[in-house]
């Protein structure tokens, strides 16, 4: 690194909603990557490369997204947090921003990562919610039971072949530490939100949505937890449950 240039490292949360996934893209495709970059640009008069924890995808949102990036900056940490933020839109903030070691690097470096998506069960959409959640029609409520045996299953470390490929390399093993369902009734809503969390050393593409998929058939009884259980057992690649919508999700949390 060069004299005088510092890295930064920041907790990142976004509205993935207007955005074309977290990686820069070619042209002025908006993505978060890219309009943090131009926020940096803009405050530092310097270019600088945006690393960050996780490569959510179209539509994905975060609260706890981890990025790193190096600056010239002669003032306060503080001035430099405030400023990026008055220059960023709404959609997205900066949490927290500090001083890093030069070989920090937010996904290498990343221990775990955990993301939380969000359904309502209810008979009719919950407009409110509709940016944020996957609505599930349904008239009676979710097996929530059996959701979470499936849930439960996943614990360990695994091959998750059945509910993806691996952004890189070629193992699909991965160790899920946490896989677990909250869930509260919605009486304005006539059904019931369900937030499932999922923590693990990596992931594979669409691996949660894929899962999610799942889980939403099993809480409309069209899919048994046994018969969920028996095809990711099976991690032959084959899963031909719809994925869940790309709304509900969020990157919660990535921890070092």
């Amino acid at each position: 690194m060069s004299e005088g240039v510092t890295r930064y490292r920041a907790v990142l949360a976004y509205d993935g909603t207007d955005y074309f996934g977290f990686q820069r893209q070619a042209g002025d495709t908006p993505t978060i990557q890219g309009t943090v970059e131009q926020a940096i640009a803009r405050v530092t008069q310097q270019h600088s490369t945006v690393i960050g924890a996780g490569r959510t995808d179209t539509g994905v949102h975060a609260t706890g997204q981890v990025i790193a990036f190096d600056a010239v900056w002669r003032h306060s940490t503080e001035d430099l947090w405030r400023a990026l933020n008055a220059n960023l839109p709404e959609s997205i903030v900066l949490r927290s921003l500090e001083e890093a070691a030069a070989s920090f690097h937010p996904r290498f470096d990343a221990r775990s990562r955990t993301y939380t998506y969000t359904l309502v069960f209810a008979p009719v959409r919950p407009p409110l919610l509709m940016r944020y959640a996957w609505h599930v029609a349904m008239q009676g409520p979710p097996d929530l039971a059996a959701m979470q045996r499936a849930a439960a299953d996943l614990m360990g470390q695994h091959d998750f072949a059945t509910f993806g490929q691996p952004p890189r390399g070629e193992s699909t093993v991965r160790e899920v530490y946490r896989s677990e369902l909250a869930h509260e009734q919605a009486p304005e809503h006539g059904g019931t939100i369900v937030r499932y969390t999922i923590e693990a050393n990596a992931f594979l593409y669409r691996m949660v949505r894929r899962i999610v998929g799942g889980l939403a058939r099993i809480a409309r009884g069209e899919l048994t937890d046994h018969d969920f259980l028996a095809a990711f057992r099976a991690a032959d690649g084959t899963w031909p449950n719809p994925s869940a919508p790309a709304h509900g999700l969020c990157l919660t949390r990535v921890t070092y």
